[in-house]
């Protein structure tokens, strides 16, 4: 563990100083891609306010650190801001859409250095209960009985490299083509774009005609074969397997601790604006 060297002076910190840890740290590269997508000092309709005491970039490492370790806010180490002043910034964060926006930043930066253009036209979806830990809400987890898991469900939606576009957070009860009718409502409000949408059997019935009639979208199911024996890689699924590795990488969102479903929302944005700010960072 030592210390950032771009990092602003301990009095200019308030007391606290950066430390580098190598697995959740911003590095130099990274802090040049994320410090022009936050928002304004003050608060986010940029209106003034009281100046910030703690350097953004420590105050990152400290959410990072959180989402990547999988530990409680109150036991972020010394040389953090407070965890109480890292929580209030990352939930006026959540409500101000902020990580959502770095994220969709992140991923057309991302696509546009893959040689891809920004809006996709195709998505990948699927889903993947989360067991509940004591904190999340009676009024917000429910019990998934094929996976024997209580608490929640995460449905996302991806494009064909893998890369998130958007996730909807439910109870763990939901059916899998339930909480599609939501995940898939926001993906047709957010793109345009995409017209082709592949998913595994557990989305075949009645939402293939839903999203045909009422937002235009082809909802093509991809099964495995009858005579298929053991593990096999199907086409196209695999791809959203792969994220869900990526943001299980991050213990934050391996079990939920939140107690709203927007927080594990931003969570699993966090986790993906870490996987893309790296990728993007190596290659500057």
């Amino acid at each position: 563990m030592t210390p950032c060297p771009s990092c602003p002076t301990p009095d200019q910190l308030g007391g606290h100083r950066c430390a580098v840890y190598p697995s959740s740290s911003v590095t130099d590269a990274q802090w040049t891609l994320l410090e022009p997508l936050l928002p304004p000092f003050g608060n986010t309709e940029g209106r003034g306010g009281r100046p910030e005491k703690h350097c953004r970039r420590v105050v990152l490492d400290a959410i990072f650190y959180v989402v990547r370790g999988g530990i409680a806010w109150r036991q972020l180490p010394s040389e953090f801001p407070p965890a109480t002043t890292v929580w209030a910034i990352f939930a006026r964060w959540v409500r101000a859409g902020v990580w959502q926006r770095i994220h969709d930043a992140l991923r057309d930066r991302t696509r546009v250095r893959d040689g891809r253009t920004p809006l996709p036209s195709a998505a990948i979806i699927d889903s993947q209960s989360v067991q509940g830990a004591d904190t999340v809400p009676r009024s917000s987890r429910g019990f998934d009985a094929g996976k024997k898991t209580n608490g929640r469900k995460r449905h996302i939606a991806v494009d064909t490299n893998g890369l998130l576009l958007t996730v909807a957070v439910t109870m763990a009860g939901i059916q899998d083509r339930d909480g599609a009718v939501r995940l898939l409502a926001a993906l047709r409000a957010r793109f345009s774009t995409v017209e082709l949408v592949w998913a595994d059997g557990g989305y075949a019935g009645r939402l293939i005609g839903w999203t045909k009639d009422v937002l235009a979208l082809v909802v093509e199911i991809v099964k495995r074969t009858d005579d298929a024996k053991g593990f096999k890689v199907l086409p196209r699924r695999w791809v959203v397997e792969r994220t869900f590795a990526w943001i299980c990488k991050h213990r934050r969102c391996v079990r939920d601790y939140e107690t709203r479903p927007d927080h594990h929302e931003a969570m699993v944005y966090i986790a993906m604006i870490a996987t893309m700010s790296r990728r993007l960072a190596r290659t500057a």
